[in-house]
């Protein structure tokens, strides 16, 4: 796949650190059919064996690209339109034109993005839920996991661009 492609938003990751949620992650790129660009460093190899088994037999088929840095990255990709997804935000994606040239940008699992990343962002949103910011049970979670709240944003794209099925 041609790196500059903008037929399809792209998903990055930036500095991810559990392999299981990458593999995971891979699997939803692949399924649909977008590129996955990681920007380091990571919190593991890419020959640790948990990335394999969350991608299973399709990590091998995944369009990933790997980049040294942010700025790096921002360098290839600066006709795109960056958007931020973040818990810290109230601006829901549902709220957002998405293009084919977007870039779904997520942080870390543990920190998130850092507010220097997110200022470098076109859009910074997130993904309401029932109960926000509190931890018990009958109020709701902190935060999805990384790799599904990656899922959720690749589909909500897809579905508004009519990417499905194609």
């Amino acid at each position: 796949m041609n790196l500059l492609n903008n037929s399809r938003p792209r998903v990055a990751l930036f500095e991810p650190r559990i392999p299981q949620n990458t593999g995971t992650i891979g699997r939803s790129c692949l399924a649909f059919d977008m590129s996955l660009d990681i920007i380091k460093p990571t919190g593991f190899s890419f020959e640790d064996k948990y990335l394999k088994r969350a991608g299973l037999d399709y990590w091998a088929n995944v369009d990933v690209h790997l980049y040294e840095s942010f700025e790096e990255y921002k360098n290839q990709f600066n006709t795109s339109r960056f958007i931020a997804l973040t818990k810290k935000s109230n601006n829901s994606i549902s709220n957002i034109l998405y293009k084919k040239s977007d870039i779904l940008l997520f942080g870390r699992e543990d920190t998130g993005l850092p507010e220097r990343i997110m200022n470098k962002c076109e859009i910074i949103a997130g993904i309401p839920m029932p109960g926000g910011e509190c931890e018990s049970k009958a109020g709701g979670v902190r935060s999805l996991n990384l790799s599904v709240a990656c899922g959720i944003v690749c589909y909500s794209a897809c579905l508004q661009l009519e990417l499905l099925n194609k």
